[in-house]
């Protein structure tokens, strides 16, 4: 982990983007054919988002490990992918999430054992493993609980409603009003603005949401869920930001247009998706 914090940050990291308005039209585009894709997916059968979650905590996953692979780290990928997606996984099936998280954790422990003659105990890829599965896998599965709850497929369409929103209102405001830094030396380009726009447009966001398909909730909870889910949904941003600026990249990835990687679009959500769950399971029940 050392190398990678020692290593110079790629002017990239900080120099701002040629062309924002070309990238604010991808970004735009991007979320507006996203957003029914996954409209589709929630309201469809439990398996089709079952296989979803399944399938972005993979990619995710493996994101997440290139990244360090990219930056001089080791780390077990394989052994990530399949672990992690089966620690996802066991959120939706018969197998506690706790035995499935277990086996996986003492796979990668064992793992850390084999070396070539000579070598050192390869302690470090099992630990950037471990954070992986931890912070991408198992927060994906909190997913599965959400949708299990009393109204759960709008409870999931809530939270990607007002996350996506959300984080829309604080790419456009902070690019193009933003003034003031938010945390400078973690993610130079964040504003306060940025930031407060965020948090106005979630609140916002909810309030729709309860009006157009989310009726039983009641104003008050809503409106509770949209700030919460502005407040957290910032944490997540400045968790991966810091992560990637460690590292020396801008992104995770490619696959999405004006986005990067798919764990750059997921970089919110992750943290306000076990959120919303112990805010709907124990506070707004």
């Amino acid at each position: 982990m050392a190398r990678a914090q020692e290593a110079p940050v790629p002017r990239s990291v900080d120099a701002a983007p040629p062309a924002r308005g070309a990238a604010l039209v991808k970004r735009i585009l991007s979320t507006v054919v996203l957003l029914p894709v996954f409209v589709g997916i929630v309201m469809g059968p439990v398996w089709l988002f079952g296989a979803t979650v399944v399938l972005v905590s993979a990619v995710a996953q493996w994101e997440f490990t290139g990244m360090f692979e990219r930056a001089g780290v080791r780390t077990f990928r394989w052994l990530g992918l399949v672990g992690g997606t089966a620690v996802t996984a066991s959120f939706a099936l018969p197998i506690s999430e706790r035995v499935a998280f277990t086996a996986v954790l003492l796979a990668v422990l064992l793992s850390a054992l084999w070396r070539p003659r000579g070598a050192r105990l390869a302690w470090e890829p099992a630990a950037v493993t471990l954070f992986g599965i931890c912070y991408v896998n198992w927060l994906l599965g909190y997913g599965f609980w959400l949708r299990d709850l009393p109204g759960g497929s709008d409870w999931v369409l809530l939270l990607v409603w007002v996350t996506w929103l959300g984080e829309t209102a604080a790419y456009v405001v902070g690019s193009t009003l933003g003034r003031t830094k938010l945390a400078p030396v973690i993610s130079p380009r964040k504003t306060v603005e940025g930031a407060a726009a965020q948090l106005v447009v979630s609140l916002l966001a909810a309030v729709v949401a309860q009006a157009w398909f989310f009726t039983e909730i009641g104003l008050g909870r809503a409106a509770v869920a949209g700030l919460l889910l502005g407040v957290v949904g910032q944490l997540g941003d400045l968790v991966e930001s810091a992560l990637k600026r460690s590292l020396g990249t801008k992104d995770t990835g490619a696959l999405i247009p004006g986005h990067g990687g798919l764990l750059d679009r997921l970089d919110s959500l992750l943290f306000n998706t076990p959120a919303l769950f112990y805010y709907t399971r124990f506070i707004a029940a």
